[in-house]
């Protein structure tokens, strides 16, 4: 997973024209406004009612949240600065990336949390209070970072070891490869990536099919769990597709040479906007809890008199 598709559009040969380049970048920030809108008012929702941060589901999906909003203003951010700047100091590249990177790692590692929670509440429902507590909910969130940063982490470690004093100092386009361009780090990559994906498929797939054969499976519970697993599957589905952006791209350029900007915007779209688009519509409208509080805040549709702190 990088942020490479955040840039990409301009590290080729046919460079935009000016309309176009003003258009694909009023999008993209319409688009994470919008997006980041709709999570900020899922984030002041959850900390103002006690029944939501006192829940571990609940605090699994703001952690999921969080994550998204980096995720989104720091790609926004490179995308624009490869317009306006187009070349920026390595040791701010490297920053941004890091933070971008840790992000978009925790991802899948949160995906897979939430749905053993939702296997734990279904098929072990009377256990669920005792396995499932904000303490060992939040230890779990630190057990995220912490594997992420195992993950990340040594990419710095290796740049630094490997690369000259100068090389810091100098300007780059901003992309992962750019700032970590050691080939072990790419070897590195992507066999952590295969490790983390057989483990979070696994689980997903896993959980699910736990819950279809629980006895409780004609419940109405058991039925929206299967639902929320198999949007978190395809959520993952679409986090996955930047495993398969590089031979993508080139399959792209080969095919529309002269349309290859556009059809990379349309990557960056699908790749890093759509699935933070996901969260909100899983929990922001699906649940029936959240939607009845969120829409206060929102759509700004109620009154303080009548707001009720749980």
């Amino acid at each position: 997973m990088n942020v490479s598709s955040a840039n990409v559009t301009v590290v080729i040969a046919y460079r935009d024209s000016f309309t176009k380049a003003v258009t694909k970048n009023v999008i993209v920030v319409v688009l994470s406004i919008s997006i980041n809108y709709i999570n900020a008012g899922l984030i002041h929702t959850f900390r103002k009612h006690q029944i939501f941060y006192m829940n571990p589901r609940y605090i699994l999906f703001i952690h999921l949240v969080v994550n998204d909003m980096i995720q989104v203003m720091l790609t926004v951010m490179l995308f624009i600065i490869s317009y306006i700047l187009y070349k920026i100091n390595v040791s701010v590249c490297c920053t941004f990336i890091l933070i971008a990177l840790f992000a978009t790692e925790n991802t899948p590692l949160n995906l897979a949390c939430m749905a053993v929670e939702c296997y734990i509440a279904i098929c072990l429902p009377l256990r669920h209070v005792q396995l499932c507590t904000v303490k060992r909910t939040l230890m779990l969130i630190g057990l995220i970072w912490v594997t992420s940063m195992l993950s990340v982490l040594p990419d710095l470690f290796i740049t630094l070891a490997t690369e000259p004093l100068d090389f810091f100092h100098s300007r780059v386009f901003c992309l992962r490869e750019t700032a970590f361009r050691n080939p072990q780090i790419i070897k590195k990559r992507d066999i952590t990536y295969i490790v983390y994906l057989v483990i979070v498929w696994f689980v997903i797939f896993y959980t699910y099919f736990r819950i279809l054969f629980t006895a409780k499976t004609a419940s109405k519970d058991a039925k929206k769990a299967r639902n929320t697993i198999i949007l978190h599957g395809f959520q993952l589905l679409l986090c996955m597709a930047t495993y398969v952006e590089p031979p993508v791209k080139q399959a792209l350029q080969q095919a529309f040479p002269k349309n290859y900007p556009d059809t990379l915007f349309a990557c960056y779209i699908i790749i890093q906007v759509l699935p933070r688009s996901i969260s909100p519509i899983i929990y922001g409208i699906r649940d029936k809890t959240f939607r009845k509080y969120l829409k206060r805040y929102v759509f700004c549709s109620m009154s303080p008199q009548k707001e009720s702190v749980q």
